[in-house]
């Protein structure tokens, strides 16, 4: 599959797309990076244009002025007018990505006609914030390496790493390769961030998909953005991790399908 290379504001976010139809975003979480979506790419792009953004301080995209969300969703929208996607598109975030969305959906409910959040918060309690400040001090101190495994194994289901022992690894290369000032950012928004009484706000119409074994935004956090979301549906994906797309494809595949319509061709 060949991927068409993207950047917009003058080279500082990058991105790739591939196939043709109405418009498909990707926002990947801060824990990995668009690959995660490598399982379900050609499934997405069978009947979608689909566009995956490499978020800041990933291959290329450059750390944010300013670490705060609003930098974050300027740093979108931007995307969305240089890339030139249509206000019919359907928006999908996972972790990190997923809270991107939230925010942009909620700052631009007129640019996307539909919002997929998989395994994301709208803001996280006294100790997910003070676990953001507690690894941003010891990246600043030792740098990624000193949270690269430890985040890495977060990411998976117990079930998932058994049949995978290279994933940890594989994960912990990505993360290494995250520019360490977008990462410092990143946390700084999620120590910062509460969205939750903005969700009601929400009019896009909006699918929460999470992995029960989801150890960095548990289902918890996932099922306020449903509840608080008017008419939001959950679905909830047995023995899965932070990563559906990842983890289980075909089920993840199965969730969406039936929220945004069609996406792969029809068997014959």
């Amino acid at each position: 599959m060949d991927f068409e290379q993207l950047s917009a504001g003058r080279g500082t976010l990058t991105a790739v797309r591939v196939g043709r139809g109405p418009d498909l975003v990707v926002l990947h979480s801060l824990l990995a990076d668009r690959h995660a979506f490598d399982p379900v790419i050609d499934a997405l792009a069978a009947s979608r244009r689909v566009t995956l953004i490499n978020l800041p301080g990933f291959h290329g995209s450059e750390p944010p002025m300013l670490a705060l969300m609003d930098a974050y969703v300027a740093c979108i929208e931007d995307g969305f007018d240089e890339f030139g996607i249509g206000k019919d598109a359907v928006l999908i975030g996972n972790g990190f990505g997923g809270t991107i969305a939230l925010a942009f959906a909620i700052a631009h409910p007129d640019r996307i006609s539909k919002l997929v959040i998989a395994d994301a918060a709208a803001g996280f309690p006294p100790q997910g914030r003070e676990a953001f400040a507690a690894m941003a001090q010891r990246v600043t101190d030792d740098g990624l390496v000193a949270v690269a495994e430890v985040a890495a194994k977060r990411v998976f289901s117990p079930r998932y790493l058994a049949a995978h022992p290279d994933a940890v690894e594989r994960c912990k290369q990505v993360l290494l390769g995250i520019q360490p000032k977008a990462f410092l950012a990143a946390c700084k928004v999620l120590q910062e961030i509460d969205l939750t009484p903005l969700l009601h706000h929400l009019r896009v119409p909006t699918l929460v998909v999470c992995g029960d074994f989801d150890q960095a935004t548990p289902p918890a956090l996932n099922k306020i953005v449903a509840e608080k979301v008017a008419g939001a549906r959950y679905v909830e994906l047995a023995g899965c991790g932070h990563c559906p797309p990842l983890e289980q494809p075909e089920a993840f595949l199965d969730a969406i399908e039936g929220f945004i319509g069609r996406l792969r061709p029809l068997s014959v």
